[in-house]
């Protein structure tokens, strides 16, 4: 058994999700591990990572409508908004999703769906460099 464990940083235009499954795929495919568990960390309580349909983007505008009704911008019953009115939002979105992802891999790829994509999801609306922590477990 072998591992890897690697860290890249991402640059996002602001709020919205970026597809990084190629990046995962080509660290992954440099390792030269063959099969075993592919582990995602996003160091940050304002973004997040999901696997998402990478197909229609119509489900990416989805998800941003549905998250604004559900966290929107500039409630006032939120008392930290230290950093803007998407500061607290943000971490509620990230609280909703999540910040750590696992997923197997055989024969050098990643097991994912036909239509399924690895996604860093920017909660904040300005610009950020977003750090994540890939650990690899295998042969």
């Amino acid at each position: 058994m072998r591992q890897c464990l690697e860290e890249w940083t991402v640059a996002t235009r602001g709020r919205g999700l970026v597809e990084i499954t190629d990046e995962v795929s080509r660290r992954l495919s440099a390792s030269g591990l063959r099969t075993g568990l592919c582990t995602l960390h996003l160091r940050h309580t304002s973004a997040s990572l999901l696997i998402q349909e990478n197909a229609d983007p119509d489900v990416r505008v989805d998800l941003e409508r549905f998250f604004a009704k559900l966290a929107p911008d500039g409630d006032s019953a939120h008392i930290h908004s230290c950093e803007g009115p998407d500061d607290m939002p943000a971490h509620i979105r990230t609280a909703l999703t999540a910040v750590n992802l696992s997923i197997p891999f055989r024969d050098g790829v990643l097991v994912l769906g036909t239509w399924q994509g690895i996604y860093l999801w920017e909660h904040r609306h300005a610009p950020h460099r977003r750090s994540i922590a890939m650990h690899l477990l295998g042969d």
